[in-house]
């Protein structure tokens, strides 16, 4: 299950129940969920509104109709993306600015995620290219969206079926994230290895997140919590109860020697951490 989160900065409430009064006439919205650290609690006086319009495939919303509502709400020209704008898993939504604010519409086709929901009770998960996730787009973030997020406005208690579907963390779900994940970390440190007589940095830093990134996949799933996004993984796995001490200090340790021209100790630093992880979480 996720953590326990604990709230930094509050939410305008008064912000959110104007985007819902503002959107909730859009023909073809089914549901509308807040999301990310907003609805994780753990948000920074920095942080966007991240808004999950949900939707049926087979019955799109109004593109037009809710670009008109975004206008209403947006502080100068508001601009959303047709469905599959982003491509065809974060496929589409809208930034915009409220009263100052920084407001993300984000577009979620509900067969889409109830079908990823059933799969990674399956134990089958999908990994794809995706801009704006530098490691992968993986299909269970769909689940863990689900998950942590605040239900704002739920028209036939769509989203609130999917939500009981996402608790506990699915076993199988486990077993095959550290199976497809597992051995990938060491296999980018091996391959980074290849660069060092070549000094190519660019390379070697790449395989390093890499490896990372399939590190804090392999300490959520062990954790039981579902990851989704790169962005302050290591800074969340470094709280779990089960991660190799002072994970994150050694993560950043790594990178500086990576970006200070100790490859080779930046690597042997990081097969100690990918050891110490696989003894966790299993081979």
């Amino acid at each position: 299950m996720q953590g326990e989160a604990t709230v930094t900065v509050a939410n305008d409430e008064r912000l959110l129940a104007r985007i819902v009064v503002t959107l909730t006439p859009v023909p073809g919205i089914r549901a509308i969920a807040l999301g990310g650290s907003r609805a994780r609690g753990t948000a920074t006086p920095h942080s966007d509104y991240d808004i999950g319009l949900y939707y049926d495939g087979q019955a799109p919303f109004d593109h037009a109709a809710l670009g008109d509502a975004a206008a209403l709400l947006d502080d100068g020209d508001a601009t959303v993306t047709p469905i599959g704008g982003w491509g065809p898993r974060i496929n589409g939504g809208g930034w915009l600015t409220i009263d100052g604010t920084h407001v993300d519409l984000l577009y979620r086709d509900l067969q889409q995620v109830q079908a990823a929901i059933t799969e990674s009770h399956a134990g089958a998960i999908d990994v794809a290219y995706q801009a704006g996730h530098p490691h992968a787009f993986v299909s269970t973030i769909y689940m863990g969206e689900v998950a942590s997020c605040q239900v704002l406005w739920d028209s036939d208690g769509v989203l609130s079926r999917l939500i009981a579907q996402t608790k506990p963390y699915p076993v199988a779900l486990r077993a095959a994230v550290l199976q497809r994940f597992g051995w990938e970390a060491g296999f980018a440190s091996a391959n980074a290895r290849k660069s060092l007589d070549r000094g190519d940095n660019h390379y070697l830093a790449g395989c390093i997140f890499r490896a990372v990134a399939c590190l804090c996949q392999t300490l959520f799933a062990h954790n039981g919590h579902y990851l989704l996004n790169e962005k302050g993984a290591v800074a969340m796995a470094d709280g779990f109860t089960h991660r190799p001490e002072d994970f994150a200090a050694r993560v950043a340790a790594i990178f500086h020697a990576a970006g200070t021209g100790a490859g080779a100790a930046a690597l042997d630093a990081l097969d100690g951490l990918i050891a110490e992880t696989t003894a966790l979480t299993g081979p």
